[in-house]
């Protein structure tokens, strides 16, 4: 490896070491991770090849769940495989370009998944408050719009970021205390003032999910005083179940996102393994979790399913 302080605008590569103060659980650690990888690649692309083949699921709330589960796989896809690598084989280096092109997934993809939480959350309130005018409301076309609405609000307030890093300094230590390429952990190995970049950063990040999460809070409150005024206990129950299933999954993702948020910006005090493994958790666990609650728990998806295997089987 080169001198630590050589300066360079690409340096070669940089070097992930994981979870610091527990490389030797790097082996147990990987384990449920991958199983977890497994059962959301599994699960998300079972949702997509359900939703394609039955024509009766081409409604706004099966549509957003494919946005959701392409954004899950993307998410995953570009984290997982590589953060495996890294706990099993101990491969710690990843090329510049490499982690470049990480981190951009990482950051618009993460913004995407909190947009279609949010068109996901308009959805049931459509569908819970405006029953009647959910077909109308929600056209094919306006869903396309709120998709692409989505994707380009990722694209635009995040390709910023490899940008930025290209054009940066690195004479310190290429060494990344972490599993992946987070923009913070890389932005803080340059050689010049990054007070300006690190603002960026965070403020984009604050914005969105601040945003968002506010919308979507605004439209599960709508949602309750709705359901509460619903004449059958049954159905009222049943609204309940579903709603709340799809706050548990918005939960952890938010939870998580913003306490590895907070902590760039406060949490000097906060153990660095506490903080990576819960910025890993935020990557996994709700692609994990997506297909088991909006796939499994929605009846349409379940039966095709089940009727699917039981004609294989015979």
């Amino acid at each position: 490896m080169e001198p630590a302080n050589k300066s360079e605008i690409s340096p070669n590569s940089f070097l992930l070491m994981g979870i610091p103060g527990l490389e030797h659980l790097h082996i147990w650690i990987g384990i449920p991770f991958c199983s977890m990888y497994v059962v959301a690649v599994v699960g998300n692309v079972t949702i997509l090849a359900v939703v394609r083949a039955e024509q009766s699921l081409h409604e706004p709330m099966f549509l957003f769940l494919c946005m959701l589960s392409v954004t899950d796989l993307v998410l995953s896809t570009s984290t997982l495989p590589r953060m495996l690598c890294l706990f099993w084989l101990g491969a710690h280096h990843i090329a510049f370009e490499a982690c470049l092109a990480q981190m951009f997934f990482i950051h618009s993809f993460t913004a995407m998944e909190s947009g279609f939480f949010l068109a996901m959350a308009i959805d049931r309130y459509v569908a819970i408050c405006e029953p009647l005018r959910h077909a109308t409301i929600l056209t094919h076309s306006r869903i396309a719009k709120m998709g692409a609405a989505v994707l380009v609000r990722g694209v635009a307030f995040f390709s910023p970021h490899p940008i930025l890093l290209k054009q940066l300094p690195y004479c310190r230590t290429r060494i990344i205390a972490h599993t992946y390429c987070e923009f913070m952990a890389v932005v803080k190995l340059a050689c010049v003032d990054i007070g300006a970049t690190k603002r960026y950063s965070l403020s984009v990040a604050f914005m969105i999910g601040s945003c968002d999460c506010l919308f979507i809070a605004f439209s599960y409150a709508l949602i309750l005083r709705a359901v509460f005024r619903l004449p059958s206990r049954e159905a009222r129950l049943k609204a309940l179940g579903t709603c709340g299933s799809h706050v548990c999954v918005i939960v952890v993702f938010y939870s998580t996102a913003g306490f590895t948020f907070l902590t760039h910006r406060f949490g000097h005090n906060v153990a660095p393994q506490v903080h990576i493994f819960i910025a890993n958790i935020y990557l996994v666990v709700p692609p994990f979790l997506n297909p088991i609650v909006y796939g499994i728990k929605t009846k349409k998806i379940r039966e095709h399913v089940l009727s699917s295997l039981r004609v294989k089987l015979s």
